[in-house]
């Protein structure tokens, strides 16, 4: 099969969490092998497209049906688990370009099988699944559930809530946004030793019962404006902790994401997703030392 000299891709984001799009899911089309290394690249705002994860739709395995395989690469090449603003944006790019019109699309990710619904004009229902809280399983150093947790970093003590919504997570919950400084603590805090796969971090601002302020370090990103399994992770934390109701407004630096955390445990994040640009660009030869 003779390689492809470009790469074609769709730009979406979801609430200024922005992403590459690949699509690979036609076995018949040639396509560019991805590694974690071309990955960095295409996400590098300076030498490549930009973004904060690559997405890379891969054809689905026929069990379970899926309409697509997912694999989700960070802006520093490593791989993501999943990704809640990322499914959104797939959903609706296969409605767009595909003209896949299923009421239910389904999207194999490394975290299993994700559902999502049209929520109305490019706003997306997600199905999250069940929250994980087995310490071991997220993963932690910790066994049994990892509640109100103290952790200690640079000589301070921390009072963590840790969760998995398909990748791990961090919750801080604080009475006011400026006690701690996420572009300081959320580096060091998602690099911990305690966290043996990295973790992504969040900062938790109260409200009221149905409204929370949500601030994401995301591990491999960085600094990011919105985080779907992030939203998902603050809400679960904060009812766990008593402080909302199930179903709350999630106001991120990029906007608000609708989340339900439901009596039968499943979690549903609703939000929008929305199309950048459709391009394509020279595979990248330039060596990634020092970029």
């Amino acid at each position: 099969m003779i390689q492809p000299t470009h790469i074609q891709f769709a730009k979406f984001h979801g609430l200024g969490n922005d992403f590459i799009l690949l699509d690979h899911s036609d076995p018949a089309e040639p396509s560019v092998a991805m590694t974690g290394q071309l990955a960095a690249l295409l996400a590098n705002r300076r030498w490549g497209v930009g973004c904060d994860q690559i997405v890379e739709l891969q054809p689905a395995a026929p069990q379970p049906p899926a309409h697509a395989s997912l694999r989700i690469y960070n802006a520093d090449g490593s791989q993501a688990e999943m990704c809640g603003n990322a499914v959104r944006c797939v959903a609706s790019y296969l409605r767009r370009h595909r003209g896949l019109q299923d009421a239910t699309i389904r999207l194999q990710t490394l975290a299993g099988l994700i559902a999502i619904e049209s929520a109305g004009t490019e706003r997306w229902a997600v199905d999250m699944g069940p929250p994980r809280f087995e310490g071991r399983e997220i993963p932690t150093i910790w066994s049994g559930r990892v509640y109100d947790q103290p952790l200690w970093l640079d000589g301070r003590e921390y009072r963590i809530t840790a969760l998995s919504m398909g990748n791990p997570h961090c919750v801080l919950l604080t009475d006011q946004e400026t006690e701690i400084v996420l572009e300081q603590v959320g580096p060091r805090l998602s690099e911990h030793e305690a966290f043996p796969q990295r973790i992504n971090v969040e900062l938790v601002q109260v409200i009221d019962r149905h409204n929370i302020r949500v601030r994401v370090w995301e591990r491999g990103a960085g600094l990011t404006p919105a985080c779907g399994t992030g939203a998902c992770a603050a809400t679960v934390a904060a009812v766990w902790h008593g402080l909302t109701e199930r179903q709350v407004s999630v106001h991120l630096d990029g906007g608000t994401l609708e989340i339900l955390w439901r009596d039968d445990d499943r979690v549903i994040m609703t939000g929008p997703a929305t199309e950048v640009f459709m391009g394509q660009m020279a595979i990248p030869t330039l060596p990634l030392d020092g970029v």
